[in-house]
């Protein structure tokens, strides 16, 4: 009885450790940053990063000369169905987070646990929206074509794909308006790879100024004041 409860206070000291030290290492590390690409080649495509608080996205431009994102990500896939969107903005995620916690009121012990530890599915959240406004929780950044053709890789490497090479949509009834939709995508979701960490790897592909690492949408922004 004695050895059973040493081991338990042993492995709740390592447990409690172990988050101090997560915790330790989420807010200090964001802190070293990854600086900015120099480079002489000229700045082409302007695309820009969005938070709502807790997940980020990195928004590009729908059409230019180098990709149409709509025919990766069809406006048909989305319940507006409308062609008139200028900004796609992407973000990768656990698909349990996506299709079954439209808010934190709804958020499942299961759906946490599953996401924290590798356990979950990832997917790709697409939205498009008419305009992009500059503001504290959206920030801008300009890219060469060769740092964009990079983050279109990076995106592209990210996505699971049918047999056609085509996205796979997920139909689902839990898109958040009439402008988004869900894919299916590469990876798992974990306390040590979040939204926010592929996002920052993003832009670390894209020439960008970025966290060492970070598994906050703070790690990120406070490179953008």
């Amino acid at each position: 009885m004695r050895k059973t409860f040493i081991f338990i206070i042993k492995s709740l000291a390592v447990f409690i450790a172990a988050i101090l030290l997560y915790l330790f290492l989420g807010y200090f590390l964001p802190f070293i940053p990854v600086q900015a690409e120099a480079t002489p080649e000229p700045k082409v495509i302007r695309g820009f990063i969005k938070t709502n608080g807790m997940h980020t996205d990195v928004v590009v431009p729908v059409k230019s000369t180098y990709i149409d994102w709509s025919e990766k990500f069809p406006f048909e896939n989305t319940l507006s169905k409308s062609e008139n969107y200028r900004y796609l903005s992407i973000g990768w995620g656990d698909k349990g987070f996506y299709l079954n916690t439209p808010t934190w009121a709804d958020l499942k012990f299961s759906t946490a646990f599953k996401a924290a530890f590798w356990l979950g599915d990832a997917a790709v959240h697409a939205t498009y929206y008419d305009k992009i406004e500059v503001n504290d929780s959206v920030k801008s950044f300009v890219m060469t074509e060769r740092q964009y053709l990079n983050l279109i890789r990076f995106v592209d490497e990210t996505m699971e794909k049918d047999a056609a090479g085509n996205y796979i949509f997920i139909p689902t009834d839990a898109q958040y308006d009439d402008n988004d939709a869900f894919y299916e995508a590469k990876g798992s979701y974990s306390f040590l790879y979040t939204c926010n960490t592929w996002t920052n790897n993003a832009l670390k592909v894209s020439g960008q100024k970025a966290a060492l690492w970070t598994p906050s949408d703070f790690g990120i922004f406070r490179h953008y004041p």
